[in-house]
C-alpha cells in the first residue's frame, strides 16, 4: 500500500482502528486527503480490514473480494496504520504535543506500537508521571504497559508481567541496548524502586554518564554497593570506591584486569583473587603470597588456573582443598577421585561438574539430597533428560 496513490482516493473500511486513536487516525487521513466510507461505493480503491469486524462485516468484505478483486485492493489495518506511521515528521507532532499540553493525545501516541523505538522513547521523555509510580493511577499504568510491550523479550510467554513493576526490572536485566537502559534510568517513578536502580547500576550498558549520575546523587549505600560491582566500573569511580574497604573489595573482583588495574587494586588481594579476568600470572603472583586467606579465595575462582588448582590442592589447610572440589572450574578426574574420601561429599554435592553418576549415588543419602537437587549441572541433566523430579 502506498498513501501517496491513495491521495484523493476513498478507500473503504470494515471495524476499527488498532494502533492510532480514533481521533489520531481520523485526523491522519484527512492530512493525507483519504476518504473513508463505511458502505461499498464504486469510486472505492482499497478495503481495509480492521479489528474488530462484524459478521456482517465479514460477509461484505469476502462478497466483495469474490466479486471485486481485480479492481480493489484488500489490506489489513496493520498494513494501513505502518504506513500511517512512516509519515510521521517526529519534529512537528513533538512540538505539536508540547504547545498543546495535550496528555491524552501523548498517551494515545505511546501506545501506538507502530512508531519507531526512536520516537517512542522522545515522546515517552514528555510524559508527567506526577510524582507517582508506575501502576498508582491509570494513565501510568496504560504507559508502563506499552512501555513493557513494547521491549520485554518473548512477552508471548509472560503476559502478566506487562502490568507489573517486575516487567521494568526485567527489562533492565534483559537489555543490551545502553540507550533503552539509559532510558530506564531517568524514569520518574524509578525513585520508588532502588533495587531497579540496583539493577541498572550493576549493568554491562550503564555508560559512564550514568554510573557518574548514580555515584553523585546516590544516597543509598546499596546503590553505591552495586555500582561498585559494575565490571565496566569508570576509571575515577574505581579510584573513589578504592577509598573504602568494603566498595574496594568489590572492584577488585568485578571489572575487568589490566595489569594497570591489578598494581591499583593491590590492597584488596582478597578481591582481585576472586575476580575471574585475572592472568595465569597475577594468579601466580597472588599464589605466590603465602597467604590461606588469599589461596582461599582462589580456589572459589570459577576460572582458576589448573596449574594454581593443582598447587591449591597440595595445601595442608582443609577449607582450600574443600573448596577446590566445590569449585565448577575443577576438572572430573580430580573429582572422581575425591569421591574416594566421604569427608568432601557435601562439596561434591554442590558442584555443577560432578560426573552424574557421582550426584546420583549422592543423593540417595539425606545428608547430600537436598545439595543435588539445587546442584545446577543435576538439574540441567534432568530438563535434557526430560526425567521427572521432585523437589
Amino acid at each position: 500500500m502506498n498513501l501517496k496513490e491513495l491521495k484523493n482516493r476513498i478507500i473503504l473500511m470494515f471495524g476499527k482502528n488498532r494502533a492510532f486513536s480514533s481521533d489520531e487516525f481520523e485526523s491522519q487521513m484527512k492530512f493525507h486527503k483519504i476518504s473513508v466510507v463505511r458502505e461499498y461505493s464504486d469510486d472505492a480503491v482499497a478495503v481495509v480490514e480492521g479489528r474488530m469486524m462484524t459478521p456482517s462485516e465479514q460477509n461484505k468484505s469476502e462478497v466483495l473480494y469474490t466479486q471485486n478483486y481485480k479492481k480493489l485492493e484488500f489490506v489489513s489495518i496493520d498494513v494501513l496504520e505502518k504506513e500511517l506511521a512512516k509519515y510521521i515528521d517526529a519534529d512537528t507532532l513533538l512540538m505539536s504535543l508540547k504547545l498543546s499540553h495535550d496528555k491524552k493525545r501523548l498517551k494515545s501516541f505511546i501506545q501506538n506500537s507502530m512508531l519507531n523505538d526512536e520516537l517512542f522513547l522522545k515522546l515517552l521523555k514528555m510524559y508527567s508521571w506526577s510524582g507517582e509510580d508506575f501502576f498508582e493511577n491509570d494513565d501510568n499504568r496504560d504507559v508502563s504497559a506499552a512501555f513493557i510491550l513494547r521491549f520485554y523479550e518473548n512477552i508471548e510467554r509472560n503476559h502478566n508481567v506487562q502490568y507489573a513493576t517486575t516487567g521494568i526490572l526485567h527489562l533492565v536485566t534483559q537489555t543490551k541496548s545502553t540507550q533503552l537502559l539509559k532510558a530506564i534510568s531517568l524514569l520518574e517513578p524509578i525513585k520508588f524502586h532502588p533495587k531497579i536502580e540496583c539493577a541498572i547500576a550493576m549493568s554491562l550498558q550503564c555508560d559512564e554518564e550514568m554510573q557518574e549520575r548514580f555515584f553523585k546523587k546516590s544516597k543509598n549505600q546499596k546503590i553505591l554497593e552495586a555500582l561498585s560491582l559494575n565490571e565496566n566500573l569508570k576509571p575515577t569511580l574505581i579510584e573513589e570506591f578504592l577509598k573504602d574497604d568494603k566498595l574496594g573489595t568489590n572492584v577488585a573482583k568485578s571489572i575487568k584486569l589490566t595489569d594497570e588495574l591489578f598494581e591499583l587494586c593491590k590492597n584488596q588481594k582478597i578481591g582481585l583473587a576472586l575476580n575471574e579476568t585475572l592472568s595465569l600470572g597475577m594468579q601466580e603472583e597472588l599464589l605466590g603470597l603465602g597467604d590461606d586467606e588469599i589461596s582461599y579465595a582462589l580456589a572459589l575462582n570459577d576460572n582458576i588456573n589448573p596449574k594454581i588448582l593443582n598447587s591449591l590442592l597440595q595445601s595442608t589447610n582443609k577449607n582450600i582443598v574443600s573448596s577446590i572440589y566445590s569449585n565448577k572450574a575443577t576438572p572430573v578426574e580430580i573429582l572422581e577421585e575425591a569421591y574416594k574420601n566421604s569427608e568432601y561429599y557435601e562439596e561434591l554435592a554442590k558442584n555443577e561438574n560432578t560426573p552424574i553418576e557421582i550426584l546420583y549415588q549422592l543423593q540417595l543419602d539425606r545428608r547430600y539430597e537436598r545439595s543435588v537437587k539445587t546442584n545446577a549441572g543435576f538439574g540441567k541433566h534432568i530438563q535434557q533428560n526430560n526425567i521427572g523430579w521432585e523437589v
